[in-house]
């Protein structure tokens, strides 16, 4: 199987400016609103930091994670340039601290 017939792992983990818990809630629910049911998404889930596990490896510098399964190279190069998925970006990255994005093949 070459590499643009690989499903595309999107793994996205967002430090916030402001932590409250409303900016928490407020990027959760644009996720959901933005990044969900694009073309080729074989899967979807966004949550929060789980606190207390702290073992060495544990990265605990994050707020939200983000993770998306693509179909293919394809759904995901689509994704990136979708009216919605720069909305999402347009509105909420004054907030980010940081983001740190894992793309993989699975």
């Amino acid at each position: 199987m070459s590499d643009a017939q690989q499903k595309v792992a999107h793994i996205v983990y967002f430090t916030l400016k402001d932590k409250s818990e409303a900016a928490v809630s407020s990027l959760l629910d644009a996720c959901r609103h933005y990044l969900t049911e694009h073309p080729g998404t074989d899967y979807f889930s966004v949550g929060t930091l789980v606190p207390d596990l702290q073992r060495e490896v544990n990265q605990q510098d994050f707020e939200v994670g983000l993770h998306v399964v693509f179909a293919d190279r394809a759904a995901h190069d689509a994704y990136q340039v979708s009216e919605r998925h720069v909305e999402f970006i347009e509105r909420h990255r004054d907030n980010w601290e940081r983001v740190r994005v894992f793309d993989s093949y699975v």
